[in-house]
């Protein structure tokens, strides 16, 4: 008699990673519905998931919705520096690229962080703050290549640019690359004058 050395498994065997389809799911949930009207019961059903697999994953509501839209967020993640205004262009084109087809659901986004401080403060931390660490970095390799005048404070250079185009997110202004290439001209010719 020959036993078997591969364990066995229990129950149903596991379907692929739903994470991908989950993720879609919100987002076009998000987009249609807004936020409020999302619930994980609503994403279960239309992801034709078990809610229990998503509360293996996510704690909640919350959680469900950041993850679907960090992951489809434009990242400055190996962006090279190669010059302030050539730099800036090129990080917000891409993150104007995400926007373009996410702003209207972001805006949601933000006014349902209004309401609800413990979304604002998760809504903070891993949506807004990670994409303004990654201007201040782009900043910082500015100031460290002499592009930037050495007293320049990079915190409120990146309030000047995220203020910039959060008014034209929540205001329903074009977010374009043509936009990108200005904005980032004039904050180069701004700090530099």
């Amino acid at each position: 008699m020959t036993e078997s050395t591969s364990p066995r498994s229990v129950g149903r065997p596991r379907k692929e990673d739903t994470t991908p389809n989950v993720l879609d799911v919100v987002r076009k949930l998000v987009r249609e519905r807004g936020y409020e009207a999302v619930s994980v019961n609503l994403v279960a059903s239309e992801a034709g998931v078990a809610k229990q697999t998503l509360y293996r994953r996510w704690p909640g509501k919350a959680e469900i919705v950041l993850d679907a839209f960090l992951e489809s967020a434009s990242k400055a993640d190996g962006l090279v520096y190669t010059g302030l205004e050539a730099t800036l262009t090129k990080y917000l084109r891409g993150l104007f690229r995400h926007l373009e087809a996410d702003g209207p659901a972001i805006r949601n986004l933000i006014a349902s962080a209004q309401a609800d401080a413990d979304f604002l403060e998760r809504f903070t931390n891993r949506f807004v703050e990670p994409r303004a660490g990654h201007l201040r970095a782009i900043l910082h390799s500015a100031l460290e290549a002499g592009d930037l005048p050495p007293h320049s404070d990079l915190n409120v250079l990146t309030d000047m640019v995220h203020g910039a185009f959060w008014y034209r997110l929540l205001t329903g202004k074009a977010l374009d690359s043509a936009y990108a290439a200005a904005l980032a001209k004039q904050v180069s010719v701004a700090v530099t004058a």
